[in-house]
């Protein structure tokens, strides 16, 4: 993959705290079950026999992206991209949708965690215009037990931003997002973008 990330996998991370050895899920279900404290622990972690099975056997994924909606203040429906489809992921780094200057958006994040507990999810954008860096983002989405049968799936929701106006600010832009943990994972990389358009 080209450098789209900038220098992120170069980045000095001495100060970042260290995670010790991981478990998995059944080790942790058995760790001191007669532990009343950790045992509440382990429930605010979500961690139950409830672990929903793999939809696909065989399955390494740890973290399966399903779809990310593009919510503007200014449609009436959100535009959905269904990323278990990698023809859908394909098309759209060719695809431009369009945000009128001065909306308010966001982006929802939905997504499934299986195998292991997940720690630290982030999620990371470079935007481009015109081949120039023009904004980054970089958002921790928190840690996850993998996903039961009464919560099947994760909904984030990213903060708000406005979209820019101005003669020089309408015009497409490139982005560069992926998914990574603490442990330096890249869960998903894909490529998309928007065209920014006189309201």
């Amino acid at each position: 993959m080209t450098d789209d990330f900038g220098n992120f996998d170069d980045e000095q991370n001495n100060d970042r705290y260290k995670v010790s050895a991981k478990k998995t899920v059944d080790e942790y279900t058995k760790l001191d079950a007669e532990d009343e404290s950790l045992a509440k622990w382990k429930e605010s972690l979500g961690l139950s026999a409830d672990v929903l099975p793999l939809e696909f056997p065989g399955d390494t994924r740890k973290v399966v992206i399903q779809k990310i909606q593009l919510l503007i203040d200014t449609e009436h429906e959100p535009i959905s991209f269904d990323l278990t489809s990698e023809e859908t992921i394909n098309k759209l780094a060719s695809m431009r949708y369009k945000i009128k200057e001065k909306s308010v958006y966001k982006l929802r994040i939905t997504f499934k965690v299986q195998h292991e507990i997940i720690t630290g999810l982030r999620y990371v954008q470079y935007i481009k215009k015109a081949g120039i860096a023009v904004d980054r983002i970089d958002d921790h989405l928190g840690s996850y037990a993998p996903n039961t049968k009464a919560k099947p799936f994760y909904e984030v929701d990213l903060p708000e931003s406005e979209a820019p106006s101005g003669l020089l600010a309408r015009g497409k832009y490139n982005a560069s997002s992926k998914f990574i943990d603490d442990d330096g994972v890249n869960h998903l990389a894909l490529r998309w973008g928007v065209e920014i358009v006189k309201r």
